[in-house]
């Protein structure tokens, strides 16, 4: 039933507006808030004081046709007229509260690795609003960029206030290091933190404060009302400690900057070398920990490995240098999205860049390229010291000085440089690309390799450079076999005939013993040309002899 003061309201209400005239006490919802709860701001716009509501915070026919970011906040006295005039409204006027005055570019609001990014809702935790979706997730915290920046400026979502804490924000915070209370400004109610930015920050925030607000800066994030600047724990969702941050054995450690390429950020070196990966340790800790840098890809957390240390192979895949890594020993966001065996180890430098940028890494394990291995056991002399010591293999994690006799021999230490990708399986991946030859050779098919490009137990005795590439049918076998390998350094040139050039190779002089007896006594040199007997005394000591017999194709160069 209606009341007396009902009608008389209404009564009134009819003749006012047949008169053209607003009452801002009828014109506003109760649920409006009232002018003395909003922070106009000052009257530093370029068209402050004209008549016109020139803060794009409002809308309405007392508001300028044009309004511009610039002038947020900065038109109060036309602003504040308009608004108690009923003419303006805040755009949202459930939401738009006085505690809504960062603007757009004061707020970090990530990017857009949501799943529901771009979707036109806001999925941001952070946000409150009818342009918010429905149910909210930590987990996308900073992560809906596009969709909460467009709500925000339109003024349908605004950031938290005071009292909105959720256990999923405090679990955060506790992520982040906030410091301690040492400030002149702790516990004043703002957070002055120069890592934190938001409505709840101070308005001057100086380097010497950095870590030093704790109660005021976590108490802020926990409402809502300040983040942090760029990512660190909270963003990645990677704690400090599970991050190997190497040591300090950088030139640049300690020097307030982290050096490590890993990372990206204002607290990063300008120039970033490969050679300072975790090496700027407590640098980069501390910085991370600060927020000022963060992983350039959070998967490369477990990435401890150099790239110097991956044999990347090389670029004869049909897809090398296409700016997409098509390796499937490698997994990441700059990975091709098919991936196929064949490419493996054959696109060097793709795979490089990724690696090197952050967006691939190794994959933990890779069962595809060790299980065809036959790795033998570990009766080697040299077994599970760290080392691969099996011939067959080749890369930074294998010894340098291989022998034959290990072949097969050195089985988990060779199983574990494979998974960790320091260590290559030559005998099938060189099988598919090698130049073996034909069966010219008198010795061919006789069930032990003949050219002198080989080593291992099922090469012959006695090698002659006259056979080389002449046996191709006993060394493919007896490498597929895992009986051969291919030596670590050969001459290429003999692949491609006479004339044999000397002019790459030190000789070294002519100080041994048995120098100038026409043949050769350097032990770094095989072939019919050479000694019976080499000694290690006589290295780089026998160079007319041997650079005769190497132009003569007579010798071949066994090591570098």
């Amino acid at each position: 039933m209606r009341t007396i003061s009902h009608v008389i309201a209404g009564a009134l209400l009819g003749v006012v507006l047949a008169a053209g005239t607003t009452i801002p006490s009828l014109a506003q919802k109760n649920t409006t808030p009232a002018a003395s709860t909003i922070d106009f701001g000052d009257d530093s716009s370029d068209w402050a004081k004209d008549g016109e509501c020139d803060d794009p915070r409002f809308v309405g026919k007392g508001a300028a046709t044009e309004l511009v970011e610039a002038d947020r906040m900065k038109d109060a006295t036309d602003c504040r007229a308009a608004y108690e005039a009923g003419t303006v409204t805040l755009k949202d006027a459930g939401t738009n509260t006085a505690a809504t005055t960062a603007t757009a570019t004061e707020i970090d609001f990530g990017d857009d690795s949501s799943e529901w990014a771009k979707d036109g809702e806001c999925d941001d935790p952070r946000f409150v609003g009818t342009g918010a979706a429905t149910e909210l997730v930590e987990a996308d915290r900073m992560k809906d960029a596009t969709d909460c920046r467009a709500a925000y400026e339109a003024g349908t979502v605004t950031l938290k206030d005071a009292g909105t804490s959720t256990a999923a924000t405090t679990a955060a915070a506790a992520e982040i290091d906030f410091g301690d209370d040492s400030s002149k400004w702790a516990k004043d109610g703002e957070c002055d933190d120069p890592r934190f930015v938001g409505t709840g920050a101070a308005t001057e925030l100086v380097e010497a404060d950095r870590m030093k607000d704790a109660t005021d800066c976590r108490a802020a994030f926990e409402a809502g009302t300040v983040t942090l600047k760029e990512g660190g724990p909270a963003a990645t969702g990677v704690a400090a400690t599970e991050i190997d941050f190497g040591d300090d054995s950088s030139d640049w450690a300690k020097d307030g900057e982290c050096d490590d390429p890993r990372f990206v950020g204002t607290g990063a070196a300008t120039e970033l070398v490969e050679a300072d990966r975790m090496k700027d340790a407590t640098d980069c800790r501390a910085a991370y920990e600060a927020g000022t840098v963060t992983l350039k890809d959070t998967g490369a957390a477990a990435t401890a490995m150099p790239a110097a240390e991956i044999d990347f192979g090389d670029d004869s895949s049909e897809w090398a240098k296409d700016g997409e890594c098509d390796d499937p020993r490698f997994v990441g966001t700059g990975s091709a999205t098919q991936l196929v065996e064949a490419d493996r180890m054959k696109d060097a430098t793709d795979c490089r860049a990724a690696f090197e940028a952050g967006t691939v890494t190794l994959k933990d394990t890779s069962a595809t390229s060790t299980a065809a291995i036959d790795y033998g056991d570990d009766s080697s002399e040299w077994a599970k010291d760290g080392e691969c010591d099996d011939p067959r293999f080749t890369g930074k994690g294998v010894a340098t000085t291989t022998l034959a006799e290990d072949i097969k021999k050195d089985a988990t230490d060779c199983r574990a440089a494979v998974e960790a990708g320091t260590a290559t399986y030559t005998g099938e991946r060189d099988a598919a690309a090698f130049d073996f030859g034909s069966d010219f050779s008198k010795w061919a098919n006789d069930g032990q390799c003949d050219d002198l490009r080989f080593e291992g137990p099922g090469v012959d005795k006695k090698l002659l450079s006259e056979d080389l590439m002449g046996d191709a049918t006993d060394c493919r076998t007896l490498l597929e076999e895992g009986k051969v390998s291919i030596r670590k350094v050969y001459t290429p040139e003999y692949a491609a005939g006479a004339p044999y050039d000397s002019s790459g190779i030190d000789f070294g002089d002519n100080s041994s013993s048995y120098s100038n007896d026409d043949e050769c006594d350097d032990p770094r040199f095989e072939g019919p040309g050479t000694a019976t007997t080499l000694l290690d005394s006589d290295r780089l000591a026998d160079a007319d002899d041997c650079r005769a017999a190497y132009e003569a194709g007579t010798i071949v160069l066994i090591e570098g």
